[in-house]
């Protein structure tokens, strides 16, 4: 399976998915741990990919969302953003509504 046919299967397939460095556990990178900071104060269910063990999937995946940087977020098949779009939305208040809405997978 090519590397853009598991970055279609993991968002499709997952109604929240975090691109990110490291894992939520031990995040490689702030902008990383941020984001997860954030989708756990919303209680968000969310499958993460740690982008570091896989360059193959981290090249192409900048290529399928054109978007550089990481982390990246997916609700519903689509790219909400980076870290200072996911905090604005957490600020905002929008972030748990989005997460609440996501095929009921995830609750805020």
């Amino acid at each position: 399976m090519d590397a853009i046919t598991r970055i279609k299967d993991l968002i499709e397939n997952n109604p929240v998915v975090l691109f990110m460095k490291g894992s939520p556990d031990f995040p490689q990178c702030g902008f990383s741990g941020q984001a997860v900071q954030w989708l756990r104060a919303c209680k968000a269910d969310f499958k993460y990919f740690n982008i570091l063990e896989d360059p193959e999937l981290r090249e192409a995946l900048k290529q399928y969302s054109n978007w550089p940087t990481y982390p990246q977020l997916y609700i519903d098949g689509e790219l909400v953003g980076g870290c200072d779009i996911i905090g604005n939305l957490y600020n905002d208040g929008i972030l748990a509504d989005m997460l609440a809405a996501a095929n009921g997978k995830a609750r805020a």
